[in-house]
């Protein structure tokens, strides 16, 4: 038996969690725009799955927070609010900053090496290449970190929230000026964890999460500001 094979047979996915995993990755990666319709016919086409599991799909995302589900027209990617950001990038600076300071304790030697790399593949990354390529790298860092913290219920609460804000990620490192301040402040969390040194880690994290919000909430503001201005002028 091939090692292909024995992983087929170790690693199989019930196709609703395919579903649900392709539709979250696509909403994640900007594919399915917020306020897009997502009508379940396009959805079993996309997938090749059946009406039945789309909408079991369809309703757990729902209860992330990822798809709003309207009477009488179906599913569409959720807007984020600008209150419900600055809610959310909240909650993350206090998980995040529990998160680094469990890592600068408890993560293993590989793992701070890994975290290294990461930041390294982050600093060589071009200014101009879009923000796609960095906010892979980010959700591949903040993997190492969730699983270095060893800490179940924190990686449980912030993952979610992640991946919830994440298109707004993207808008925050798109924005100009943004890289090297990201860089920098990375580079202070991974150094405080190398250092073993807990609450340098907590405090770099919070920075780092305060000034990513500060972006994303203005880039968020000026996106609502002229979605609304196109609303008005589609009402004269």
């Amino acid at each position: 038996m091939t090692d292909e094979s024995q992983q087929l047979r170790v690693v199989p996915q019930p196709v609703r969690l395919l579903v649900e995993n392709g539709i979250r990755n696509a909403i994640v990666s900007g594919r399915f725009a917020a306020g897009e319709h997502l009508p379940d016919r396009m959805l079993c086409e996309l997938f090749g799955a059946s009406r039945t599991v789309v909408r079991e799909a369809v309703r757990l995302l729902e209860a992330e927070g990822l798809v709003t589900v309207l009477p009488n027209r179906g599913p569409f990617v959720a807007y984020l609010s600008g209150v419900e950001a600055a809610q959310i990038y909240e909650v993350r600076g206090v998980l995040e900053a529990l998160a680094g300071e469990a890592f600068a304790v408890r993560a293993s030697d590989e793992e701070r090496i890994g975290l290294r790399r990461i930041y390294e593949e982050m600093a060589a990354y071009q200014a101009g290449s879009g923000s796609d390529g960095l906010v892979a790298l980010k959700r591949r860092f903040y993997d190492v970190l969730l699983r270095g913290c060893r800490n179940d219920h924190v990686a449980k609460m912030l993952a979610p929230l992640l991946s919830r804000i994440t298109q707004l990620r993207g808008m925050s490192l798109s924005a100009p000026g943004r890289l090297p301040h990201m860089l920098a402040e990375v580079r202070q969390i991974v150094e405080a964890i190398e250092r073993r040194q807990p609450d340098l880690a907590a405090q770099a994290c919070r920075d780092h999460v305060r000034r990513a919000a500060e972006v994303a909430l203005r880039a968020l503001a000026e996106q609502e500001h002229e979605r609304d201005l196109t609303i008005r002028s589609k009402s004269i």
